[in-house]
């Protein structure tokens, strides 16, 4: 069965929005500075957005605030403040009660699917409530990460949430080496692990 090209689905959005002039309002999921660095040179065309970090995953706290930091400072530095971020604070023990009994499941398994699901289904919930037009997330950057079920699990929370998902493959395209080559003009910490206890020990 051929796979869903998820990358020309956005370009044709993106391509219409630059026909018609409109910029609608996006509440982008991110989980770190170095994946949303490219992400948002492209969107910000386009698009005003607000940066939303709900990482529940990430520990220790230490690493889940050095992360966040580094985001507001990239933010900062390349947009001025010009693009948002909301942060509603750390909660491991809600990722934990989702998903620690999968602990040893291997990496990009269900976990993860559950994880997934946890950020872009709240991503949804704030986006539907704060009128955004669209939702998105940065994960599909890396090519860590499965667009199919990234994308297929935003679909179905943009449907329950009345909110619209932008499909996405942040990667193709250059994504991913554009994401490294930002990294290392901004000097922005790239972590070695997705972010859960779990992913630390099993980062393959």
């Amino acid at each position: 069965m051929n796979r869903p090209n998820y990358g020309k689905m956005c370009d044709s959005i993106t391509a219409e929005l630059a026909r018609s002039g409109d910029r609608p309002s996006l509440l982008l999921h991110a989980c770190c500075a170095p994946c949303s660095s490219a992400v948002l040179e492209y969107l910000d065309k386009y698009f005003d957005i607000t940066v939303f970090f709900f990482n529940p995953n990430i520990a220790p706290y230490e690493e889940y605030e050095f992360r966040l930091r580094e985001l507001e400072r990239f933010l900062s530095e390349v947009y001025g403040g010009r693009i948002g971020i909301i942060s509603p604070g750390w909660d491991h023990g809600s990722f934990l009660e989702r998903c620690g009994e999968l602990s040893d499941d291997h990496e990009g398994g269900e976990r993860c699917t559950l994880c997934y699901g946890q950020r872009l289904e709240e991503t949804a919930r704030v986006a539907s409530s704060g009128g955004y037009d669209y939702f998105c997330t940065t994960l599909s950057v890396s090519p860590y990460k499965d667009p199919v079920r990234i994308n297929g699990l935003g679909s179905s929370f943009g449907d329950e949430y009345g909110v619209r998902f932008l499909p996405s493959d942040f990667k193709k395209n250059n994504g991913y080496a554009r994401s490294v080559e930002l990294s290392k003009q901004y000097g922005l910490y790239r972590q070695n692990y997705c972010g859960c206890p779990f992913s630390k020990r099993d980062p393959g």
